[in-house]
């Protein structure tokens, strides 16, 4: 069954809607506002802004340097650096020097030097701070950006007249681990720009700021949407965009249109929500209404989400967060395609549909791109014409002309009753009214080769319960819940209760990334409460018996025995001869407690960063490193300080002043440190915190 565009057909080389005649690039089209507009702002970075005039004039320079440096015509030209604007006049510059340029990822090195060796580049253009994490000694030439400023300065700022240009354009990284090159033409680069303009209808003066990393498919081809349409490019000006820096920034410079992911989107308009699960609304067909509209983002017309599957009660509550009028698209984009592919927003929809929570529709396809879904698998022709791509991906087309999303190939589970797709048994736990997220893996059950399904659940993003996980059910609650309505032998045996799932860089639900559980009691299906227990992988398989049993024995063990200690080091410290009872033993506690937290303070100094490290992935090394020397002087601190105290005498004031100095500063030092780390260490799926936050 093939699904054709029911957007009307792409706009042709030759005209646009206004009636002027276009080029046959999108570098064309750039050229076009310059002419038209060369005051207007074309990228907003701070102090870093550029007017397309000025942007025209630094990509001009830029390409020259490169041409006089013999680039042949489509050659590859990386591009390492943070800085976006220096990016979008990179970009530029290759285009106009008949390059094809590839954006690489220099904020995680590993992938930055994967995508470099997937290139093989006939230049580098990068910076002083990421040249050396980029650059393999392999020979290429190297263009240092700022060293090489004042030679770029002196080039002329016209337009290089025009090279022979090879038919590569672009070159897109996919958001796997191990990041896959895709070659993208300058006809499918400009078709799937004219896509994009028919679906979200562009406007000049629109102010679009891009949430992905700028390696990705929606910022490294989606700077078209912008700069080819007369509208602003809002970057960040240095490092890159946090979830509070990108809600200031549609605040203060007045963003009208949103690109991201469905984790960025969450953080963006579900930050405040303020019912526990979203109700009916337009998806289904009630009456729930809109909440009271965010005055920060009142500047907002438009939103595209792209990366991973969105389900209607997903999509309606973040719908009803915006202002009326504004509109929220669900975008299946292929990185073959540029990121077009197929398209979805609420008001496609011909009538209410029942269970919103557990359809996730993909819509219909962008112009000029068609939609087989023949078999099961989608297949997409991209804009401009091609070959049909199998994406791996499942769908069904709807009665209503709309395709829906059925899940991934690549996630079928195989059981003793067969093959099963765990979309639809995720998309059923989705129903359960304390559940936001779910997907279903297989895993190990013991040393015997067996597998057990286990269900990853997290709570809905507007969630109110403190802490958030805090109503997601146990594995028996959520078998009654499925018992039905699902196969037997697709019921998961076991629920592993997370802050949020896990996503890759481009923001698509990361199966690899799941906890992997580890079986300490028997196997079998066990009763209603629950069967089995689990533990994260690398953890001590005691029960949770035997570990309050172990950590008892050990605090009464290092108690004594720095008692003992305290002894030796501070004779009559702890000599207790002349208080009477009970204060006694209450002291006599106490030192018992400063002990054992003592030699806390020692295991946590040796074991404690791996385990910080761990719940913290991606965090700042030097945060983490800060942090745990904090915890650490925290625990052990108060064994020597509290002896100490106790020897002094009361008015002995040059003693009572160094102790002040030497440990009671440190301690709130040490306490500042463990606020900062904890307010601003980046959010894991794996904590029982706030929900935090791909393209296909």
């Amino acid at each position: 069954m093939t699904q054709g565009s029911t957007q009307g057909s792409p706009q042709g080389p030759g005209s646009d809607r206004s009636g002027r005649t276009t080029a046959d690039t999108v570098l064309h089209l750039f050229g076009q506002q310059v002419r038209d507009t060369p005051q207007a702002y074309a990228v907003i970075a701070g102090t870093d802004s550029l007017t397309y005039g000025q942007l025209d004039v630094r990509a001009n320079r830029l390409a020259h340097h490169l041409m006089a440096g013999g680039l042949p015509p489509g050659a590859v030209v990386a591009i390492g650096t943070a800085r976006r604007t220096e990016i979008v006049v990179a970009l530029l510059a290759v285009l106009k020097a008949g390059g094809a340029y590839a954006v690489l990822d220099v904020e995680v090195p590993l992938t930055g030097q994967r995508q470099l060796a997937a290139l093989a580049p006939h230049v580098l253009l990068t910076d002083a701070a990421h040249h050396a994490r980029l650059d393999d000694g392999s020979g290429r030439r190297v263009v240092r950006l700022g060293a090489e400023a004042a030679e770029v300065s002196g080039r002329p700022a016209e337009a290089p007249e025009r090279p022979e240009s090879g038919e590569t354009a672009a070159v897109l990284f996919t958001a796997a681990a191990v990041p896959r090159a895709v070659a993208v033409g300058h006809a499918r680069l400009l078709a799937a720009h004219e896509g994009w303009a028919e679906v979200m209808r562009p406007v000049p003066g629109d102010r679009h700021l891009i949430t992905h990393g700028p390696d990705l498919v929606p910022f490294a081809a989606g700077w078209t949407r912008a700069l080819c349409s007369g509208g602003a490019l809002v970057v960040p000006q240095r490092t890159p965009w946090t979830p509070e820096g990108i809600r200031r920034t549609v605040e203060t410079e007045q963003v009208t249109v949103v690109h991201t992911d469905p984790a960025g989107v969450t953080r963006l308009l579900l930050r405040d929500a303020g019912t526990a699960r979203p109700g009916a609304g337009a998806a289904d067909g009630g009456g729930r209404g809109r909440r009271d509209e965010d005055p920060a983002l009142r500047s907002l017309r438009l939103v595209t989400v792209t990366g991973d599957r969105l389900f209607l009660d997903e999509q309606d509550a973040l719908q009803s967060r915006l202002r009326a009028g504004a509109r929220l698209l669900n975008v299946y984009g292929l990185t073959e395609a540029a990121g077009t592919g197929t398209w979805f927003e609420l008001s496609q929809l011909t009538r209410p549909l029942d269970d919103p929570e557990q359809l996730s529709l993909i819509g219909a396809p962008f112009p000029g791109c068609r939609a087989d879904a023949r078999g099961g698998e989608l297949r997409l022709t991209p804009p401009g014409g091609g070959d049909a791509i199998p994406t791996g991906d499942l769908v069904e087309l709807r009665p209503d002309g709309l395709l829906e999303f059925r899940g991934r190939m690549r996630d079928r589970i195989t059981t003793d009753g067969g093959v099963f797709d765990p979309h639809a048994v995720e998309a059923v736990i989705r129903s359960h009214p304390g559940i936001g997220a779910a997907l279903v893996a297989e895993v190990p059950d013991g040393p015997g080769g067996a597998r057990r399904l286990i269900a990853h659940v997290a709570p809905p993003a507007d969630t109110r319960s403190r802490p958030p996980a805090v109503d997601l059910p146990d594995g028996g609650r959520l078998r009654e819940h499925l018992e039905g309505k699902v196969p037997r032998a697709e019921i998961p045996q076991a629920v592993i209760r997370l802050r949020a799932l896990p996503r890759n860089r481009g923001g698509q639900e990361n199966r690899e990334a799941l906890p992997q559980p580890v079986l300490t009691g028997k196997t079998g299906q066990g009763g209603a409460g629950g069967s089995g227990k689990y533990t994260a992988v690398g953890e001590a398989t005691l029960t949770p018996a035997g570990r309050v049993g172990c950590g008892i024995a050990f605090l009464v063990f290092t108690g004594l025995l720095f008692l003992l200690l305290s002894k030796i080091f501070w004779p009559g410290s702890t000599d207790l001869g002349g208080v009477p009872n009970p204060w006694a033993f209450l002291f006599f506690v106490l030192y018992l407690f400063e002990g054992a937290s003592f030699a806390a303070g020692l295991v946590f100094l040796f074991d404690g960063r791996a385990m910080m490290r761990r719940h913290s992935p991606g965090g700042s090394p030097g945060r983490t490193a800060a942090a745990h020397l904090a915890v650490t002087y925290l625990l052990i601190a108060w064994w020597p300080q509290d002896n100490f105290y106790r020897l002094a005498a009361k008015h002995d004031w040059p003693v009572q002043a160094a102790l002040v100095y030497v440990f009671n500063i440190p301690l709130m030092i040490a306490a500042v440190v463990i606020a900062f780390y904890v307010t601003r260490k980046p959010p894991s799926p794996f904590d029982y915190e706030e929900a935090d936050g791909p393209a296909r």
